[in-house]
């Protein structure tokens, strides 16, 4: 008698329940607020029933090109998004790096305690890290009132409000966020090697240095790729709550993401249906460079 596989046998059923809430969790949240994109092809009033509202076909969509100023308004607010996001990516060995490093400090309660303080800023609100910034970096901030009575600058600077530094300056507040958390699973790569390996290449003379580039990099090479194919495909998926905070008028132009530029259409201007649409757009161009850096992907790793 043949051998039920996959759904069919017993384990593979218990499996699927076992999931199911997950799975079940995922279509309310991810796939059911789909449905909202019909939105995007009526001219939506707030107050009123869906269907009273003028059907207008795909009108939001050729304003995305046809107006001008809605055109110059998604063209910088693509650049801002591109453009940090690059810089994140960039930024991407940065978790790597410090989970080797880290890995190497010999006394465990030393590396706890490291692990621990900065892993603990990813459960900090960016509410809170504002108002830690502000403090810190605004013009009578902590930051301005030593440099200046150390004599390492004649008048105080806001970098809350400097719109050169704006990209750099938030790309590395989510450094000091996120980098202890996105370690963690490169701590589990590195705990998942195998220490025959160390143990053999200390026998063949191998230094602390020579480990690290011939052993720790090639197995946690495999997992940095994936983790930056995820980071790639997400690109435009930058966030809400870190701009939003740290939006001011001096820096409108260089911060004014996707995620912020479609919060600002739809409840600061109530223009539901065009945010819509720009949050269409986002999906269709995400899911776009999910399947093509996934198809990458296999070409190059097979």
């Amino acid at each position: 008698m043949k051998k039920k596989t996959g759904l069919f046998n017993q384990r593979g059923f218990r499996l699927f329940l076992m999931i199911s809430p997950l799975l079940l969790l995922v279509f309310v949240f991810s796939y059911m607020p789909l449905y909202g994109w019909i939105y995007a092809f009526f001219d939506y009033k707030p107050g009123r029933a869906l269907l009273d509202c003028e059907f207008v076909g795909f009108r939001n969509f050729t304003r995305m090109v046809a107006d001008k100023y809605a055109l110059e308004e998604l063209a910088n607010v693509m650049k801002n998004t591109f453009g940090m996001s690059f810089l994140g990516i960039l930024c991407a060995p940065l978790p790597a790096i410090f989970a080797i490093l880290l890995t190497e400090i010999p006394s465990p309660k030393i590396r706890k305690l490291v692990q621990t303080t900065t892993t603990i800023p990813n459960f900090v609100s960016w509410i809170i890290v504002y108002s830690l910034a502000f403090n810190i970096f605004s013009t009578g901030g902590v930051f301005n009132q030593t440099a200046m009575k150390l004599g390492m600058i004649s008048e105080p600077t806001n970098i809350l409000a400097n719109e050169d530094a704006v990209w750099y300056f938030q790309t590395a507040l989510g450094i000091w966020k996120s980098l202890g958390w996105n370690a963690i699973i490169y701590f589990a790569a590195i705990a998942g090697i195998d220490g025959e390996l160390f143990d053999a290449a200390s026998v063949d003379g191998a230094g602390r240095l020579q480990k690290i580039l011939h052993i720790t990099v090639p197995g946690i090479a495999s997992t940095f790729i994936v983790l930056l194919l995820l980071s790639a495909s997400n690109i435009l998926s930058v966030g809400l709550d870190q701009y939003l905070v740290f939006h001011n008028s001096m820096v409108a132009d260089k911060i004014e993401v996707i995620d912020y530029y479609v919060y600002r259409l739809g409840l600061i201007t109530n223009d539901y249906s065009y945010a819509t649409t720009v949050g269409i757009l986002k999906t269709i161009v995400s899911v776009t460079l999910l399947f093509s850096i996934n198809g990458l992907s296999k070409k190059i790793r097979g």
